[in-house]
């Protein structure tokens, strides 16, 4: 389940987006996926952590990544 403060990176006509989920509109459109996805990890560690989804140019979803301090339900075994 999503919650308000995570952000999604996906590809639009003007660049790549970087959205909060919930807002109308992108926070900042980029160049670059690299760039609009550190800019989206810079928002979440701001804003207290969270889920960073991307999308490819395809559509289709390329990352899934928990930014800290969020709370992983599901974190790798080698790193307990």
């Amino acid at each position: 389940m999503s919650k308000p403060h995570d952000r999604i990176v996906y590809m639009t006509p003007a660049g790549w987006a970087n959205k909060r989920n919930g807002a109308e509109r992108a926070e900042g459109i980029y160049p670059t996926q690299r760039e609009a996805a550190e800019a989206a990890r810079q928002n979440l560690q701001n804003s207290g952590g969270g889920e960073l989804t991307i999308q490819g140019v395809n559509g289709r979803f390329r990352d899934k990544d928990t930014v800290a301090p969020g709370n992983d339900p599901c974190p790798p075994k080698d790193k307990r």
